[in-house]
């Protein structure tokens, strides 16, 4: 196999893990249920979608500003300075098509051949291929299970090296369902500030928090806004994965190059999706309220069933739609115990060692893909399954 046929294969394997092997089955008529793939089950709120209709009836349909809406961008401002204390205009916030595109645009803006990127592993896969693409080179900052994954500055200092331009952080975590504390963000915030650092900061699952968990945007803290992108999406927090919305903020002297990237890939984002975004953005927060509470009811009996199952153990996860089970004991490794509770039962689970070496031992069982029936069956088959083993 040819170096670059080997690269995409791998590519391949990195973006799509479990969910391509599920899908090889797909019409050989088994029940599966999919739990690997981090898609909300939730439809769409009805005040988000009727908005988006109006304005395709009433013939917004035409090129709109190449950063977003105006007034999505200036509603978006006041969310992001009474949510996440950041004291930003709508002149450094860009409207992407989602949390993806946000963070493609800030590393390809940003990011220069030979320049190297530090990842906190478990890491999230995706930012792999865009690292590599503006030519950059991923540093895995391996941070220890035994610690829940808590952010470990010694670890992360000994990554660093004269090429070092960027850490990215996802938070709250996926894989792990971490909610990193403030003292954990100002120890990391440290770091980018005494080496001159640039922070790309994941933050779609920044609303879904249990048990009294508080995000906090590492943009807020002393020092970092001039040197973090800070990424969201309505993604997860209003169920809308398919409408492929989100927005960055970012130091204006970023802007520029960001928008250069965007405007050459996309103009600019769908105009009447924007409109539902803008409902989301400005509706009764009620609506995100009950969406996060259906998530809590399902962590809850995921991670609950999940303790009562023989050689498996599971920290409860303080935020996202992800718990990440420990099944070390069990003599397998995390990708044959996913392919294997597939064939055996037909529920799709994620390797942990999809998410790097670290991830070894462990599985992630996203809890939000499915309704609550769905969920029950999925560990009742789990159950029977290591119950067997």
């Amino acid at each position: 196999m040819s170096y670059l046929a080997k690269r995409i294969t791998e590519g391949r394997k990195k973006s799509y893990g479990m969910f391509a092997k599920a899908a090889a089955m797909a019409g050989d008529g088994r029940d599966l249920i999919h739990m690997e793939l981090g898609s909300p089950h939730a439809d769409t709120p009805l005040p988000v979608k009727q908005a988006t209709v109006d304005a395709l009836m009433a013939g917004n349909v035409h090129y709109s500003h190449f950063q977003g809406l105006p007034k999505l961008r200036g509603a978006l401002a006041d969310k992001l300075r009474d949510k996440n204390g950041l004291d930003i205009d709508a002149a450094r916030i860009v409207v992407t098509n989602g949390l993806t595109h946000a963070s493609f645009a800030a590393i390809m803006a940003l990011v220069d051949p030979g320049d190297e990127v530090i990842l906190l592993e478990p890491y999230y896969p995706q930012h792999l291929g865009k690292i590599e693409l503006a030519g950059g080179r991923p540093v895995f900052a391996e941070l220890d299970a035994a610690n829940r994954f808590a952010i470990d500055p010694a670890r992360i200092e000994a990554k660093i090296t004269p090429a070092t331009k960027m850490i990215c952080l996802v938070n709250p975590c996926n894989p792990t369902g971490r909610v990193y504390s403030r003292a954990e963000l100002e120890a990391l915030a440290d770091i980018a500030i005494r080496h001159d650092l640039v922070v790309v900061s994941d933050e779609v699952y920044e609303e879904i928090l249990f048990d009294g968990a508080r995000h906090i945007s590492i943009a807020s803290l002393p020092g970092m806004a001039e040197r973090t992108v800070s990424m969201f999406a309505f993604t997860k927090s209003f169920a809308m994965d398919g409408w492929r919305i989100g927005y960055l903020a970012a130091p204006a002297a970023m802007i520029e190059g960001i928008l250069k990237i965007t405007t050459n890939d996309v103009t600019h984002v769908n105009t009447f999706i924007q409109e539902g975004a803008y409902a989301a953005v400005t509706g009764p927060a009620d609506i995100l309220a009950d969406l996060v509470q259906d998530d809590k009811v399902k962590r809850d009996l995921v991670v609950s069933r999940l303790n009562q199952m023989p050689g498996v153990t599971c920290d409860w996860p303080e935020g996202t739609i992800y718990a990440f089970p420990k099944i070390a004991g069990l003599g397998f490794s995390s990708q044959e115990m996913a392919e294997t509770i597939l064939e055996k039962t037909g529920v799709v689970l994620e390797a942990g060692s999809f998410y790097g070496p670290v991830g070894e031992g462990h599985l992630r069982v996203c809890f939000g893909s499915q309704s609550l029936e769905r969920i029950s069956e999925a560990m009742d088959r789990l159950q029977r399954f290591f119950g067997s083993l």
